[in-house]
């Protein structure tokens, strides 16, 4: 067993009379998660699957009584993939007022329709967290720094995916089914995707374009639609937990692009499934893409886990000098440029050190 470390995290929230909700991609670890929670608390506790008609159905359009029913005498409730009953937010609602003494620990595979069911509702009443696939420092704590960094080529091309890690040897097949049985099923249940072979086609885009700058105009001509199209798809690519996006970091200058967008995969392992590349890295034009696609969502993990709520940027300007990665974390500026040679030396442009000295 890996240790994750949204583990000691919730743990912590525990008996605050708040809900807890914990959303993910599929197949990060977030059920396991909740199994290891329940095995180490000496609270009675009573695990709901969403996944099971029956339990969909108890918890649709249920009443207090009827909750009291299911509940019990149980002081810890944990329900996995609320995202498949309607209107859950009002039942989570109903548990949190009503039943003071339970504890609620709920799981969401997106945050399509889970974060719009539950915002609302339980305003004020919740915590809410991600689970990503595992992280460097769950990792290297597991395995042994040492061993980790022999295993970063592979973490670089096949990603960090529980399964994949898991099962070496394995991680093409895993990979590819994990690609197509679980990454999109919840934008095709809960959206009105007409052409499912177009997000495939973005992503296939998207992909290409890892770590560089997006134009949504550019996209929509290569794929033969309009840019709010576009945009209207990779936010549910977003909401999915396949990729995220980065905003232009803007203040002082003229010149600096303040409208532009990168996109990166949360896991590198999904992005090469998509172009069907798994070559090793001594062969590959990609390398310094990969490790940047691979850095920013490994400090994505960081800042998450630890509780840093720093926004993240890159910095272009019209002449395009260029930095990689951007923090801003109560107002102090932390510049990194990523390199995957080290013997490249780095050199900040003078415009971005003399408008942000410190």
């Amino acid at each position: 067993m890996i240790n994750r470390e949204l583990e000691k995290v919730i743990v912590g929230k525990l008996n605050t009379g708040k809900a807890i909700i914990i959303l993910g991609p599929r197949q990060v670890g977030k059920s396991t998660l909740l199994e290891v929670i329940k095995a180490k608390t000496n609270r009675k506790t009573l695990y709901l699957n969403c996944d099971d008609n029956d339990v969909k159905k108890a918890l649709t359009e249920v009443t207090i009584n009827q909750l009291k029913r299911i509940i019990g005498n149980h002081e810890v409730v944990m329900i996995d993939e609320a995202q498949r009953v309607k209107n859950i937010g009002l039942t989570l609602k109903l548990i949190t007022d009503q039943l003071k003494k339970v504890q609620l620990i709920v799981t969401g595979s997106s945050s399509l329709d889970l974060a719009n069911m539950v915002n609302e509702p339980l305003t004020g009443r919740k915590f809410e967290y991600q689970l990503f696939p595992f992280s460097t420092k769950e990792l290297a704590d597991h395995y042994g720094f040492m061993e980790e960094s022999r295993n970063l080529e592979t973490r670089l091309i096949y990603g960090n995916y529980p399964d994949v890690v898991q099962n070496p040897g394995n991680e093409p097949e895993i990979l590819k089914n994990l690609a197509s049985s679980y990454l999109f099923k919840d934008i095709f249940i809960y959206q009105d995707i007409r052409k499912p072979e177009f997000i495939e086609q973005l992503l296939e885009a998207l992909a290409l374009q890892v770590a560089s700058e997006v134009s949504y105009n550019e996209l929509a001509q290569l794929l033969k639609t309009d840019p709010h199209t576009i945009q209207r798809y990779i936010s549910l690519l977003e909401k999915a937990f396949v990729i995220y996006r980065i905003r232009s970091f803007s203040r002082n200058l003229r010149n600096e692009l303040k409208k532009s967008r990168k996109i990166y995969f949360y896991d590198n392992g999904i992005r090469n499934t998509i172009l069907g590349n798994f070559s090793r890295l001594s062969s590959r034009t990609d390398t310094g893409l990969l490790w940047e696609n691979y850095f920013i969502s490994e400090r994505m993990k960081y800042l998450h886990y630890n509780k840093i709520y720093a926004n993240r940027y890159f910095w272009r300007t019209r002449q395009q000098q260029e930095i990689d990665y951007i923090e801003d974390y109560n107002g102090q500026l932390t510049a990194y440029e990523i390199k995957w040679n080290p013997g490249k030396k780095i050199k900040f442009p003078k415009t971005f050190s003399s408008a942000y000295p410190n």
